[in-house]
């Protein structure tokens, strides 16, 4: 399995870290043998990686060189409202845009993808799609496993004709063949020692539930950062869009040993445990408390449900499908919210995620039911089943302007279930 390549500042200037990127078609092999033509930042099916730093801002200037729009949004990130990569602020075939990321958030795995309005399921599947991870000196000082055994792992699905091209349409049933870093069910060398693993699930439309063949995981960190303290889990679950950093020690299994990274569907990743190694790592009982909720003093209703009277389906939130001259919701800046997200499509069985824009939140019950393991810490994500409820209080802190809330399911929002918040003084 690759690991994507950490991209190093064209320049820096006045402690700001300038990234220049081009959104590029490129001929890579996914399939052992078949050149497979996709779209990339930087010539990479995984993008390069961004390395930054709490309360360090980063400019990226990307160009876009295919011959269809882009643009770009930082996923899970708390930036101003013109480097948020609203979904009508397109990069034109033959232009650049630069994106300014202040990184006033903590520690935190992120990731960068297109999110050009209708074109988004599409481009993103096709390959538009890199980590970009937040580290922050707190973090940094309980001694986790970093440097090298640090390794970003990017989880999706494809489907491909006999000639190794990536078969794209709107109804994905067929995508069967799954990805780790690009690579279909590659193995991973690793020494006998504790690694981090930063697990994103990229895929347009799916869940995966991870298993490590009756090993556990150790479970530190969700979408917003670190967790309050590690948990041991059995299984994790990722919905579209949502990440989850773990530790696994392989020093409990002797050189030689063999552990594979299963979904439901089958292998996903194997590690082969190839040497010794010192390890200096470790995992602390106590990562990073969590802040008390303050008092929510506005509760919101979201549906999101699909319309299949017509001939072509239409994406709902609320009733009405994505318009960018309307505005669905007025937050006024500094407030706590709580959001009940249900999912309406109960008669066809439709699952969904739900994803917000500039702010993380906290998960406060499944029907009414205590959140699952997988809502803890900070999240901008949430897999919502049919016929649920789930709510999530959230506070709107500084910037304000307009931003979007939809279903991560890709193919869902390019169809229109998306909407939009203003936040206003």
């Amino acid at each position: 399995m690759p690991v994507p390549r950490e991209l190093s500042p064209t320049t820096t200037r006045s402690g700001v870290d300038v990234y220049r990127i081009p959104i590029q078609p490129a001929d890579i092999a996914l399939l052992a043998g078949h050149p497979t033509r996709v779209r990339t930042y930087a010539g990479q099916f995984v993008g390069p990686t961004i390395r930054a730093r709490t309360g360090r801002p980063v400019r990226i200037t990307f160009t876009n060189q295919l011959d269809v729009p882009s643009n770009v949004h930082l996923h899970g990130g708390h930036v101003p409202q013109r480097s948020d990569g609203h979904p009508m602020e397109t990069i034109a075939p033959g232009q650049s845009r630069s994106y300014d990321y202040p990184n006033n958030q903590q520690g935190a795995t992120l990731w960068y993808h297109d999110h050009a309005h209708h074109l988004e399921a599409e481009n993103v599947y096709f390959g538009l799609h890199g980590f970009y991870l937040i580290e922050d000196d707190a973090e940094r000082g309980l001694g986790l496993p970093s440097g090298r055994y640090d390794v970003p792992i990017m989880l999706r699905d494809a489907q491909f004709d006999t000639n190794g091209e990536l078969i794209y349409t709107e109804h994905p049933p067929d995508r069967t063949t799954i990805l780790a870093n690009g690579e279909v069910t590659p193995h991973f060398p690793v020494a006998a020692r504790k690694y981090r693993f930063r697990l994103l699930n990229s895929a347009n439309e799916r869940i995966f539930r991870l298993t490590l063949g009756g090993a556990d995981l150790t479970h530190i960190a969700s979408d917003g950062g670190l967790l309050p303290a590690p948990v041991r889990r059995s299984e994790i679950v990722l919905g579209s869009a949502e990440r989850a950093d773990v530790v696994i020690d392989f020093s409990e299994h002797p050189v030689g040993s063999q552990l594979v990274l299963y979904d439901v569907s089958g292998p996903v990743l194997r590690f082969d445990v190839t040497r010794e190694a010192s390890d200096t790592s470790q995992v602390p009982d106590t990562l990073r408390p969590l802040p008390a909720l303050p008092p929510a003093t506005v509760e919101r209703d979201i549906s999101m449900k699909f319309d299949l009277s017509g001939a072509n389906p239409v994406g709902l939130v609320n009733g009405q499908p994505y318009d960018p001259n309307r505005v669905d919701f007025r937050v006024k800046r500094g407030t706590t919210e709580i959001w009940r997200v249900k999912n309406d499509d109960v008669e066809f069985g439709i699952p969904h995620t739900f994803h917000m824009h500039l702010e993380q939140f906290r998960v406060l019950d499944r029907d009414g039911a205590p959140p699952t393991p997988d809502d803890a810490g900070r999240k901008d994500t949430i897999f919502v089943a049919p016929g649920e409820t789930v709510r999530v209080q959230v506070t709107f802190t500084e910037y304000l302007g307009t931003y979007v809330y939809h279903c991560h399911y890709l193919e869902h929002s390019a169809k229109g279930m998306m909407a939009q918040m203003k936040i206003v003084e």
